[in-house]
């Protein structure tokens, strides 16, 4: 009775099997490198090609029922596409270059190219000129050259030369019609162009007869020598040129993404080698390569995982897969985009050796501190801009790179302000701030024996005096004439208020920041200028070659503003000058090379790193320039100091050991005194010196004594004392910790 229903079982199976059959007739070759990258990719569901995008955005509902802790789970919400920012939100967030370029907005880059123009055009034509009777002299010499290939050509052309090969190829193939055929048009052509031959020459003789009869003297002179230059040029030597290039412009090659893609595939990043292994370009481009300034620009985004950092640390090889020089490459990060947007410039020319625009300042000018003045360029060749008042800065670098002349150079800037009293001292003792220093400095001093130390001390604590002066006087001062508290252009300009600029220069500061004695107070003061100085005029610049802890004390470091960082050789020196986790972002004062001498990372000015070439005034030029700051501070009085040739007038300020008095002040029951307290008793034991501290709130004198005695490694705490039944807690110090101090202080005294 089951008979029909087995039947109808077995027809169906018979049925799909054939059907099977049919279709897997076809027989597939399958690409088994092929079969492997597909299996490797099918692992993201983004990347099959028959992955169903509906379904995968879908949550699998039957392995979560399941409880199948190795079932796939989605995360992606259907409404993910939708949440995204739409075409509005693009639009806002989009980047709009601008419809001007940068360049013909400022009116200093126009100019400057309009000189460079000028220049250039004004050059070859003095050239040109100066070579005019040479250029006659070889063009007269070629004129029979000249001549005789003219009626040559002349004749050749009359005979019809040119046809003679088909013709005689004619004869070869013995082809009678053809050969015949061509000899009535050589016949005709002959005859035509004797006739316009003859009938030019008889035209030629008697326009030279006429001008020989009739023309004035001057234009028969005209008349021969331009028929003996043409002749002269008609018979010039392909390899030897009349005239010669009064320029050679460098020959650079044009930057095309195919050169691009070529030096990133060999820096050897594994990401960028298997993007490019699979038939991608393993880099994005956001923008197409463009031409910027004397060079090209080539602007994307790199596999993801890549950073710009990982493409500056072969800069070498993006060079060498460029074919371009070292200093003709500079991959660089964009602040406002994400860390692996690369933008690269290739320039025409090694940066070292490129040609600089002439500085505005080298020959004429004064300069107003509280304004910018140029003083470099970038790879474009577009002037870089500092501001010297209101900073502090720091200049690092290994010997024999440009350190102290940059410094110099920015002395030179501040002495070309007449109002600026400038401190100048070259610790290195070479004499290379002379020029500054015995010019204009008010104080100077060169080397590290016994007299320029403690000239410098004196200095510095006249300085310090001096920064106190000047905070009351800004405080006393009307809100309407200063309303932020801080020194401007035209307060400078009042010599009554004595707030005119001052910058205190030193190289090699180490010396003095290191000194076994008075270093710890070199530290001290110098702490004290950096973060009080600049709102009251007061600007210090330290460079040294050594840039550690011990050298660039953190002090002045962490809040130097302005930094200028030249060849260094690690992270560590990067960083001390540069600030924290500057060698992470990919701001590397290492990659620059052993030729790129004046070529630094500059932060200031508001802006990010930017590398920059300092302008190059060598010591003749720099005595021009402080020859011409010197004249120009006689002009309105204000030359003095040093420059008059004026010895310190009490500069030395009152001499005193903090830590001795200190501990004078504190009874030796006295073990965890509080800051405030301390600070009124050393006003009372020196009121000349420690008045002004006294004068300030408990919690501001409590944190200057903290300040100043952080040199000497005493650190401060909470002190806590019962008072009327009550806990108070101040800021204070340990009494052991001072004797401390002092003893090894006195101990290291004694072995030197």
């Amino acid at each position: 009775m089951n008979q029909p229903d087995d039947n109808e079982l077995f027809n169906r199976l018979e049925a799909e099997m054939t059907a099977d059959r049919s279709a897997d007739s076809g027989g597939e070759v399958v690409d088994l490198a092929k079969a492997r990258s597909a299996r490797s990719e099918s692992t993201d569901p983004s990347t099959r090609p028959d992955a169903d995008p509906t379904a995968d955005s879908l949550p699998d509902r039957s392995g979560a029922e399941s409880g199948d802790p190795t079932a796939r789970r989605m995360v992606d919400q259907p409404s993910a596409k939708a949440a995204g920012p739409g075409y509005l939100g693009r639009l806002l967030a989009a980047q709009r270059r601008p419809v001007v370029p940068i360049w013909l907005k400022s009116l200093a880059e126009l100019k400057t190219a309009t000189a460079w123009v000028a220049r250039h055009y004004a050059h070859s034509l003095g050239y040109h000129a100066l070579r005019s009777p040479v250029y006659a002299a070889r063009l007269a010499f070629q004129a029979p050259t000249g001549a005789a290939r003219f009626i040559g050509g002349t004749l050749r052309w009359v005979a019809d030369r040119e046809g003679e090969p088909v013709r005689l190829a004619a004869v070869r193939r013995e082809d009678a019609a053809e050969y015949l055929k061509l000899s009535r048009q050589r016949d005709g052509r002959v005859r035509l162009r004797t006739l316009v031959t003859v009938l030019a020459m008889f035209i030629g003789l008697g326009s030279a007869l006429a001008l020989y009869v009739l023309a004035p003297d001057w234009l028969q002179v005209v008349s021969v020598g331009a028929v003996t230059m043409a002749l002269g040029f008609a018979g010039r030597k392909a390899d030897a040129p009349v005239i010669h290039r009064a320029v050679e412009l460098p020959k650079a090659v044009k930057l095309t993404s195919d050169i691009v893609l070529r030096a990133l595939g060999a820096l050897g990043i594994p990401a960028i080698n298997q993007a490019q292994a699979k038939g991608r370009d393993g880099f994005e481009f956001t923008a197409p390569i463009t031409r910027d300034g004397p060079g090209w620009r080539a602007e994307g985004n790199l596999p993801y995982g890549v950073t710009v950092t990982d493409v500056i640390e072969r800069r070498d090889r993006l060079a060498s897969g460029l074919r371009r020089p070292l200093g003709c490459v500079w991959p660089e990060a964009v602040p406002d985009e994400h860390t692996g947007h690369l933008v690269l410039w290739v320039g025409d020319q090694d940066l070292n050796k490129s040609k600089k625009p002439a500085w505005p300042l080298a020959k004429t000018g004064t300069v107003d501190l509280f304004k910018p003045v140029a003083y470099g360029t970038d790879q474009r060749g577009r002037w870089v801009e500092i501001t010297l008042m209101y900073i502090a800065g720091v200049i690092g670098a290994i010997p024999r790179m440009g350190k102290t002349f940059l410094l110099r150079l920015l002395m030179l800037i501040a002495a070309l302000d007449p109002r600026a009293e400038l401190h100048t001292y070259d610790m290195k003792g070479t004499g290379d701030l002379d020029p500054v220093g015995n010019a204009v400095s008010h104080r100077h001093a060169a080397g590290d024996d016994d007299e320029a130390i403690a000239y410098a001390l004196a200095d510095w604590r006249a300085l310090r005096e001096e920064l106190r002066r000047r905070t009351k006087v800004i405080r006393s001062l009307p809100r309407d004439i200063c309303p932020e508290n801080k020194v401007t252009s035209a307060l400078a300009d009042k010599r009554s208020l004595g707030l005119h600029p001052i910058v205190i220069a030193v190289d090699e500061c180490q010396v003095l920041f290191e000194h076994g004695e008075h270093g710890k107070e070199f530290e001290e003061i110098a702490t004290d200028l950096v973060k009080r100085g600049p709102a009251t005029g007061i600007v210090f610049l330290a460079a040294t070659q050594r840039p550690d802890a011990k050298s660039l004390p953190t002090g002045i470091s962490a809040n130097a503003s302005a930094r200028w960082c030249l060849k260094v050789m690690g992270q560590t020196e990067n960083d001390m000058v540069l600030g924290t986790s500057a060698y992470k972002r990919g701001v590397r004062a290492t990659m620059f090379a052993w030729g790129d001498k004046g070529i630094h990372y500059f932060i200031g000015e508001g802006s990010d790193a930017r590398i920059v070439g300092s302008v190059y005034v060598d010591g003749p030029g720099a005595d021009l320039i402080a020859a011409r700051a010197r004249k120009a501070r006689e002009k309105a009085g204000l030359l003095s100091g040093h420059a008059l040739g004026e010895a310190p007038e009490e500069v030395t300020g009152p001499s005193y050991d903090l830590l001795a008095d200190i501990l004078a002040v504190i009874p030796e029951k006295e073990a965890r005194p509080w800051n405030d307290v301390t600070v009124d008793r050393l006003a009372e034991l020196r009121p000349e010196v420690y008045g002004p501290w006294a004068e300030l709130e408990p919690a501001e004198r409590a944190a200057h004594l903290t300040t100043v005695l952080k040199p000497y490694g005493i650190s401060t705490g909470q002190v806590g004392r019962r008072i009327k039944g009550k806990t108070v807690n101040r800021t204070g110090f340990t009494r052991a910790h001072l004797t401390a101090a002092i003893a090894e202080r006195d101990g290291k005294r004694d072995a030197s």
